[in-house]
């Protein structure tokens, strides 16, 4: 069964590489010359350095980078232009913030992202310390607008929110002073001032590229039925012996409802999800001890297992058709056991489960249906016990339709 989820596996890569979906888009090199390309479309969330084209749908792959591009866009979904840059990398996380209030400028060549095209330009960057924004207005030098969180002492941090007064003097056309005072340092309050002045100054020609054509919802609530096929056994070690007993793989019934949380970037191909599921494993196995040379006793070890499992995951989409995508996914299993008792013998033991890992490969259409293939990692029921060990292990085959 491992063999079959890690082709099927490799099979979905392969799939997704065999069928990636490039998107019109153009290019202007540094002796100012526009191709009309066909632009991998990563939907970046951190202000990408380079990118891969194809000159049409039957030639090879190609890539070029910011040293050799001064523009390139996709559509009427994204536009990037590479300029040199004052940019303050001063960091927002509380373990790298500094006592400065004033920026750290450094000078960057970078690609920055359009937000507001217009006479008034709103461009933004991004990597994984920082988020800063950048104007122009008339083609003329760009410039960042200064926020910066700063510590006062080791239990008080300020911001230096220098923007507001930067704005209060560029966007002097149909923009309120209260309306920047409430600007805070975001996409969405920052585009619509940006997109007040362009109407005001220049006749609302202004490109605004903070409205996709197409969002997909980015929550999703699944109800998840499928078959459980389990194996369990236990491992009693003492002094005197050691004995493990196998119990039989059984197929049972599992239930599970899933909060599935779509990230916002790189089209939509990221999810974190939650699934609390219902789930039990139910078998006994007759046990014949010998005592002498004609005498033996029988008993019954029984295992009954019930559990609510909590996985907390990732999940990443390979999107084949507009109606079609293959997802792997991995997740971190919380367990929590319902009255769950082992029988062993003549003693019967209280379950106390542990945590452990899943790895699942599926199929979704139309946003509707999907299947999956799930498997887990070994997980002990008998964590409390300090001679006896055990392995619970299970393979799921997984439904589900999403509600909403």
């Amino acid at each position: 069964m491992k063999k079959i989820i890690l082709l099927a596996c490799i099979s979905s890569v392969s799939l997704f590489n065999a069928q990636i979906k490039f998107e019109k888009g153009y290019f202007i090199n540094n002796s100012g010359k526009k191709s009309e390309v066909l632009i991998k479309n990563l939907d970046w969330k951190n202000n990408p350095t380079e990118f891969e084209y194809k000159i049409d749908e039957s030639t090879d792959i190609k890539r070029e980078n910011i040293a050799n591009i001064q523009e390139f866009g996709i559509g009427n979904e994204s536009k990037y232009v590479r300029k040199k840059v004052m940019i303050d990398n001063s960091s927002e996380q509380l373990a790298d913030m500094s006592y400065e209030r004033k920026p750290q400028f450094e000078e960057q060549t970078v690609f920055l992202k359009y937000i507001i095209d217009g006479k008034a330009d709103l461009l933004y960057y991004e990597n994984s310390e920082t988020q800063k924004f950048f104007f122009n207005i008339n083609n003329s030098e760009t410039k960042q607008l200064i926020y910066k969180s700063y510590y006062i002492n080791t239990n008080q941090i300020a911001h230096n929110e220098d923007y507001k007064k930067q704005l209060a003097e560029i966007l002097n056309c149909g923009v309120e002073n209260k309306k920047i005072d409430a600007a805070k340092y975001e996409t969405k309050d920052l585009a619509n001032l940006f997109i007040s002045y362009n109407a005001c100054s220049d006749g609302n020609t202004a490109i605004n590229y903070n409205q996709p054509a197409e969002k997909a919802d980015l929550f999703n609530l699944n109800i998840r039925p499928g078959i459980n096929f389990s194996s369990f056994e236990v491992n009693n070690s003492t002094y005197l012996a050691n004995e493990t007993t196998k119990f039989d793989r059984e197929a049972s019934f599992r239930i599970g409802i899933e909060a599935e949380f779509i990230l916002p970037f790189n089209k939509n191909k990221w999810a974190l999800f939650v699934e609390p599921t219902y789930q039990y494993y139910k078998t006994e196995k007759e046990s014949i001890a010998y005592a002498g040379q004609y005498f033996e006793t029988k008993s019954t070890r029984e295992v009954d297992y019930k559990s609510i499992e909590v996985p907390f995951g990732v999940r990443y989409y390979f999107f084949l058709n507009n109606k079609s995508k293959i997802f792997l996914n991995a997740a971190y299993v919380m367990d929590l056991e319902l009255n769950s008792k082992l029988k062993m013998d003549f003693s019967e033991i209280k379950i106390d489960s542990g945590s452990n890992l899943a790895f699942g490969v599926g199929y979704k259409y139309n946003d509707r249906f999907l299947v999956e293939l799930r498997a887990t990692t070994q997980r002990n029921l008998l964590q409390n016990y300090l001679y006896m060990t055990s392995k619970y292990q299970t393979i799921s085959l997984i439904l589900g339709y999403t509600l909403f």
